[in-house]
């Protein structure tokens, strides 16, 4: 497979053709426009520029002619374009989305890469179109599309030669999403790749360092740090930042020693850091508020007033100075800088409350309430119910004072009013000024070395837009023209400079007036979302007021020696707070060491100026939050309206008024809803016979390309992505309907063919090495979930029985139609009723009592979790329902846990006999009962543990065990001939063993499919019940769309459905009770959850039946889990060469899977042997021993093709 695929030579040709025809015609227009022809010589240069070249090719001094080449290739391109009106091939615009691409044109780089999208059914084979979107989405901080397409890259050629810099990008997305377990997976793979990348190795050390301290592993982070610092020749601004980290976490985190002595070594290492940059404005304000921590008031203003000189004006700064003032008893001064800091930041929360702190003090309680109701409103606190008592506790007071005392009373402070509008400091308004001067300059100095501290919102994307606030504050600097000082004029001009801007603006963006100047009746509310900013490194201090975040296409090494003196990466300055709503989780405001204040944490992640690719902040919000998963993709534009339309199609509805195009979603996740459905996965081409009834299932239908919604000028779609989900069911208009061929096997052998016949087949394919290691098809394109099933079923369904059998004797449960009644596809869960009971099974020996007296010490994995009702999932406060489902793990042992199980049943009767006697006390029982089931939904909930994932696989610890388990049915024994696991030849644990697991009411099994889509066996021991909560396979799409939504990863977080969006999606949910003896059959592929309802334990494995569906759902599966870089528990292909070795296969359409599949792996070693031998590398056998597990990459957890085949 070719990395690009796209050829210019035609579209160069044409080029000749073309303009000598437009010159004779139009002789004037060569000499106006200029030649609209490319030479033989320039035709070759740019025959080698794809988007891969992004970040490693220089377009300024040596690389100017670069630069001028591909400005005429853009200039003829559209020429030809427009000459053709846009009936050109697929290949041309593929090429002229990567010549923009390289000239930074974003906006046209996303419509041509959009329209050979809508042109190439094959758009997947493409890796460098692949990349060179991911590129455009990263720039556009859509984070969630960004990362599929970089996914893909990897998923259709491994060995991309940009493979590097996508881990690098994914670890710094993962790392915003706050999937920190990803993100170092993918900073580690960037790390040992060879490969040239925009950031040097010892930033991306940096990188894997302050990961874990945005994790809050602080020991993990200091050692990290202290390697790095003894790397030779470590650059300058890396060792400053690194010591200014290591001083911020020696003040601010949980590191050992006593105060005194943190904050000595904080100070060593700020000021250590300051001598290898003395221009880090950062570091100032660090040590300013160490100095503050100790009582060094002068140090500390001394320290303050440097930061605000050697970077732009920081909200925090001003809000620390203001608190030396409060504490130095300069109430005026103190309120001067409070006042500075919120028109800085209006949502500076912790600024608001010492200010409303500081009027309370000064006894004006009106005051104090409009700070506090400013605080309470802005997303960045964290303690709102407190703001809340203390409102209540004011409005209160005022209302039993007498009236007219408060008129009465002189005022030792100006009102919020009259302070909003006093002369701002001269410090100040310079910073301000530079600010402006920069917005304006931005597109020219990108490079700039300042640091600018996090404002709004309003005043990051929106520039042009005035708040009530300023509003206000121009109204009284109008009247008072007359008597102003130099500094209120500048002001006022300022601010009547934007007031005219933005009457322009809101003229051109009247559908998104309620985004761009905020409430009438509120202060503008600080984002929560982490697409505002693509800053990799903390979530920083950096305001972007035009400056690019990252280095453009043309640089590479002198913009990476910024990198450093940009990277804000500690909590001192607040930066993007983070809710729940946001990206990064507890990260709270740093401001000074007062008990009002939030608290010191460190920021989620830091910002970054080292990367080849801009981020930029828009004049609206961000096009995607990585937490919603919605599937339609950004709204952006093109800059000329005429390219524009024949991007998107000649006859499409897509021109409006003036400067507003549309263009049509570019990422192949949007599908159109058909009669028929839509093939789930890639698998479901695998090739079988196929029978009437399946034959829909067989075919892939084409996927329709959606128009995006109005969007004006230079903006993203105002909505953003939160609504997009609404604005999907509106009639958008189509541009293009593509519909695939019917896929059939690419290879050009039979499948009857022998191992001989299909290696002489393979030989001299593509070289690509591991580009074609898939299991699947070649012309199936990388993997997706499933849309819904359609038509959706009715409201009154989905709510469905579950499938029970009651077993009355022995013979019922070896009863053949049992076993076909499970495996049937159309039963996503079967319930067993009474099974333990018939085959007189003794669950005794899976007790508690007796797992303490066989193995005591046995190692217990431990689920701490919060006690709530089985069907809802309230956040810790039990203020809101969501999808995260809290669960930390831990180790014991099972005599300690049977120990908590025991006084957990002990502490519950106390607590219902103390019930009872209430309610003798009480008559109206009823009431009360009602009152504590509202008091438990409201929380604080309580800490429950549960016991899980305890190993019984030991033959000799677990004998008795064990033994028993064989009177159980053959289809649902744990080793069995027709068990698919029974035959991979080695022990994975939980799936081919027994796993036990112990209970107290509330311990949740979180939502998840079963590795690999098995089946799996669950008997409940008792005492208690468990409740099950069971979603059909066909449904696994709609609930990973949730995941997404909720920043959750399907696969690797912790998540308990909301039944009321379930429900609201037309998504069935199974619901039942287990109890003791009952065993329940999960199918392949079902979703489900657990709760238990009382003490007890449960006994649980998996099992493979010897079925097509199973087999297909397992390889489905595995190739979802390569494109999302998580490793397959079963290993696959290792498993179908001992399925091929050890089974008969009677099924003709399992055969023909596995053959298909053996096919394509000896294809996959044929291809990679012939790649080694190329090289020079010698193949080793190395052969295999008895029980010897599949291996896998140790870091990139790639299976490992070569050890399956032996």
């Amino acid at each position: 497979m070719k990395s690009c695929g796209v050829s210019v030579a035609t579209a160069v040709a044409a080029f000749g053709d073309e303009g000598k025809k437009m010159a004779a015609v139009k002789p004037s227009s060569e000499t106006k426009e200029g030649s609209l022809s490319l030479t033989a010589e320039e035709s070759e240069t740019l025959s080698g520029l794809d988007s891969r070249l992004f970040g490693f090719v220089s377009l300024h001094e040596d690389g100017a002619r670069t630069k001028t080449l591909l400005v005429k290739a853009v200039r003829c391109y559209e020429s030809l374009i427009l000459k053709a009106e846009g009936k050109m091939e697929s290949e041309f615009f593929c090429q002229l989305g990567h010549f923009n691409l390289l000239l930074e044109d974003y906006p046209k780089a996303l419509s041509a890469y959009q329209r050979y999208y809508s042109l190439q059914s094959d758009y997947w084979k493409n890796a460098a179109f692949l990349y060179g979107l991911g590129l455009v989405y990263f720039y556009f901080n859509a984070f969630h599309w960004a990362i599929k397409a970089f996914q893909e890259v990897l998923y259709v050629d491994p060995s991309f030669c940009r493979a590097k810099e996508i881990h690098l990008r994914l670890g710094l997305m993962f790392k915003v999403n706050t999937d920190y377990e990803s993100s170092l997976k993918h900073f580690q793979l960037a790390l040992i790749d060879s490969n040239p990348c925009t950031l040097s190795s010892v930033e991306i050390q940096f990188h894997i360092a302050h990961l874990y301290e945005t994790q809050r592993k602080y020991h993990s982070a200091k050692e990290a740090y202290e390697q790095l610092l003894g790397t030779e020749n470590l650059p300058a601004q890396v060792k400053a930042t690194v010591l200014q980290q290591l001083g911020w976490m020696h003040h601010n985190m949980d590191l050992q020693g006593d105060k005194a002595t943190k904050e000595s070594y904080a100070i060593q290492y700020l000021q250590k850091s300051l001598e290898a940059d003395p221009n880090s404005g950062q570091s100032w304000y660090f040590l300013g508020r160490c100095y503050s921590s100790i009582g060094k008031v002068q140090d500390a203003f001394i320290s303050y007033r440097q930061s605000i000189d050697k970077s732009e004006a920081s909200a925090d700064t001003w809000c620390s100075i203001g608190v030396l003032y409060q504490q130095q008893n300069q109430p005026m001064d103190a309120l001067q800088a409070y006042i500075c800091a919120v028109q800085l930041d209006h949502g500076h929360a912790a600024a608001w409350m010492d200010l409303g702190t500081l009027y309370e003090s000064c006894n004006q309680p009106q005051d104090a309430i409009k700070c506090y109701l400013n605080a309470a409103r802005s997303k960045s606190c964290s303690n709102s119910s407190m703001l809340t008592g203390r409102i209540k506790f004011l409005q209160a007071q005022l209302c039993n004072l007498p009236q007219g005392s408060l008129q009465n009373k002189t005022k030792l402070l100006p009102s919020i009013e009259e302070a909003w509008s006093l002369p701002i400091p001269a410090e100040l308004t310079s910073r301000q000024g530079a600010m402006n001067t920069a917005q304006q300059n931005s597109s020219e100095n990108w490079n700039s070395d300042h640091t600018v501290s996090h404002t709004s919102v309003q005043q990051q994307v929106h520039s042009w837009c005035l708040t009530p606030q300023k509003l206000q504050h121009l109204e009284q600097l109008r009247i008072n023209r007359d008597s102003l000082n130099p500094a209120q004029k500048l002001i006022l001009g300022q601010l009547e400079t934007q007031l005219v801007l933005m009457q322009q603006m809101r003229g051109l963006h009247k559908d998104q007036s309620s985004h761009l100047a905020g409430s009438n009746d509120e202060q503008p509310s600080l984002s929560t979302g982490p697409a505002q900013y693509l800053q990799a490194a903390s979530t920083g201090i950096q305001k972007q007021t035009g400056h690019r975040m990252l280095p453009s296409s043309s640089t590479q090494g002198t913009a990476f020696n910024h990198l450093y003196s940009h990277i804000a990466t500690s909590g001192g300055q607040r930066g993007i707070t983070f809710t729940k709503d946001s990206t990064s989780s507890g990260s709270r405001s740093s401001v000074p060491e007062i008990s009002r204040h939030i608290g010191d944490t460190l920021n989620g992640c830091a910002s970054v100026k080292g990367l080849s690719n801009h981020v930029q902040q828009l004049m609206a919000e961000p096009v995607c939050s990585p937490n919603h998963g919605d599937s339609t993709s950004p709204n952006l534009i093109s800059y000329n309206p005429q390219i524009s339309t024949l991007l998107v199609g000649k006859g499409s509805d897509s021109m409006v008024t003036g400067a507003c195009d549309k263009v049509n979603n570019i990422h192949p996740e949007s599908h159109a809803k058909t009669n028929t459905s839509v093939a789930s996965s890639p698998s479901s081409v695998i090739p079988t016979t196929p029978s009437p009834k399946s034959t829909e299932q067989t075919t892939t239908h084409g996927i329709t390309s959606l128009n995006s919604a109005h969007i004006r000028l230079q903006t993203i779609n105002g909505e953003g992505l939160a609504n997009s989900r609404s604005s999907n069911k509106t009639d958008l208009p189509t541009i293009s309907h593509k519909t695939d061929h019917q896929i059939i096997p690419s290879v050009s052998v039979s499948i009857y063919s022998n191992s001989t016949e299909v290696l002489k087949a393979c030989r001299n394919l593509d070289k690509n090495g591991l580009s074609n290691g898939h299991i699947l098809l070649d012309k199936c394109p990388p993997p997706r979930p499933p849309s819904s099933p359609y038509p959706p079923l009715p409201k009154d369904k989905l709510n469905p029985p579950t499938p029970s059998i009651y077993l009355e004797n022995k013979r019922d449960a070896f009863f053949p139609p049992l076993h076909q009644f499970c495996i049937n596809p159309k039963n996503p869960v079967t319930v067993i009723r009474g099974l333990a009971g018939v085959l007189k099974l003794d669950l005794g020996l899976f007790s508690t009592k007796t797992l303490v007296e066989a193995n005591n010490e046995h190692k217990v994995e431990v689920r701490t979790q919060l006690l709530q009702p089985a069907d809802e999932n309230w956040d810790p406060t039990g203020t809101k329902k969501i999808w995260h489902c809290e669960s930390n793990r831990s180790h014991t042992t099972i005599a300690k846990y049977a120990q908590y199980q025991a006084s957990s049943f002990q502490e519950s009767l106390r607590e219902e006999n103390e019930k009872r006697m209430q309610h003798k006390e009480y008559s109206d029982n009823e009431s009360t009962c009602s009152d504590n089931s509202g008091k438990r939904r409201k929380g604080p909930f309580k800490t429950i543990k549960f016991g899980t994932n305890i190993d019984l696989s030991d033959g000799k610890k677990w004998k008795l065990q064990l033994h028993e388990l064989t009177k159980l049915p053959a289809f649902v024994r744990v080793v069995s001939a027709g068990n698919l696991l029974s035959h991979l030849g080695h022990t994975v644990l939980g799936m081919n063993t027994v796993q036990l697991y112990m209970k107290v009411p509330g311990s949740r099994t979180p939502g998840h499919q079963e590795n690999n889509n098995f089946c799996s066996v669950n008997i409940n021991i008792g005492p208690g019940d468990c409740e099950w909560f069971v979603v059909p396979e066909d449904y696994w799409g709609v609930l990973n769309d949730f995941c997404e939504k909720n920043n959750l990863n399907f696969l690797m977080s912790s998540w308990w459905p909301n039944l009321e969006d379930l429900y609201e999606a037309n998504v069935p949910v199974y619901r039942f009770i287990q109890r003791p003896g009952d065993l329940v059959w999960i199918n392949a592929g079902t979703v489900h959850w657990v709760q238990a309802v009382g003490w007890c334990n449960n006994i649980a494995w998996n099992v493979g039946p010897l079925t097509a569906c199973q087999y297909k759902l397992a390889v489905e599966r595995y190739e979802w889990n390569k494109l999302q870089s998580v490793k397959s528990v079963v290993p696959m292909v290792h498993l179908s060469w001992n399925m091929a070795r050890n089974i008969k296969v009677s099924d003709p359409k399992l055969f023909e899977m596995i053959k298909y599949c053996l096919m394509k792996i000896l294809k996959q070693c044929q291809t990679l042997r012939e790649a080694l031998i190329t090289a020079g590398k010698e193949v080793i056998w190395h052969g295999r021993t008895n029980h010897e597990p599949a291996h896998y990459c140790s870091i990139c957890e790639a299976p490992s093709v070569s050890s399956s085949s032996s």
